[in-house]
């Protein structure tokens, strides 16, 4: 291959990228079908091809058969022994993290928020919801628990530049974690937060921190299915 015709496929597969990773191009949006690359950048079909290709190697486009080209949407992982911080998974994609809150109230703990935090929980709760972007796409639903007993000074946190979780590891030192993990269907309520159909496969994780056998918090974060995965390395007897 000449130099040339390397410049030109990775000025087109640069471009396509760039148009994905800055959300201008969502998850499902249609790429322009060969002969209208081939027109906007005076190549071979060939050459189009190779790009496509490489795109579609990367996770980043999704190759249909009779149907064309479509942008894909991008999978975060999270280490399954690991706290993750939303916002560094999403920015981890090359995509701007965004999150909305949806609802917040500090309440006195009910049977079932006791229930969700484990035994020794508080008398009062910090109780949030909230939904996280990468770029355009919905990224997680987080519901959330704070015990304010253990956690006080979330009563009175903004959370506007910083997510509740990734606060909570800047604030309070954890000294254990559960992580229990499952896939649901999403429901009508669901669906329409996460911007998927009704029934659609979704990953939920609920995790619990504890500081010196005390409750901290109880979160649930429920993503698209198609765009997360969990991951776990570890070695005999660990």
């Amino acid at each position: 291959m000449s130099g040339q015709s390397a410049s030109l496929n990775e000025t087109i597969r640069s471009e396509i990228a760039g148009r994905i990773l800055s959300g201008e191009w969502p998850p499902g949006h249609r790429i322009p079908i060969e002969l209208e690359l081939m027109a906007a950048y005076g190549c071979s079909r060939m050459t189009v091809n190779k790009v496509l290709a490489a795109l579609a190697a990367e996770g980043l486009i999704e190759r249909r058969r009779r149907a064309g080209s479509f942008v894909g949407r991008q999978r975060s992982q999270s280490a399954v022994l690991d706290i993750p911080d939303v916002r560094a998974e999403v920015k981890a994609l090359g995509l701007p993290w965004r999150m909305d809150i949806l609802a917040r109230s500090v309440r006195r703990s009910t049977a079932a928020d006791r229930a969700r935090l484990g035994e020794g929980a508080g008398p009062r709760v910090l109780a949030l919801a909230c939904r996280h972007f990468a770029g355009a796409p919905v990224h997680a639903i987080e519901d959330r628990l704070i015990d304010l007993e253990a956690v006080p000074e979330a009563e009175t946190a903004e959370f506007d530049a910083v997510p509740p979780g990734a606060w909570l590891l800047s604030h309070v030192p954890w000294s254990q974690a559960e992580h229990r993990i499952a896939a649901v269907p999403a429901d009508d309520a669901l669906a329409g937060l996460l911007g998927v159909q009704p029934g659609a496969a979704c990953l939920q994780v609920d995790r619990r921190t504890w500081r010196s056998g005390r409750p901290v918090t109880a979160v649930r974060m429920t993503h698209p299915g198609d765009g997360y995965s969990l991951v776990a390395r570890f070695a005999p007897g660990a």
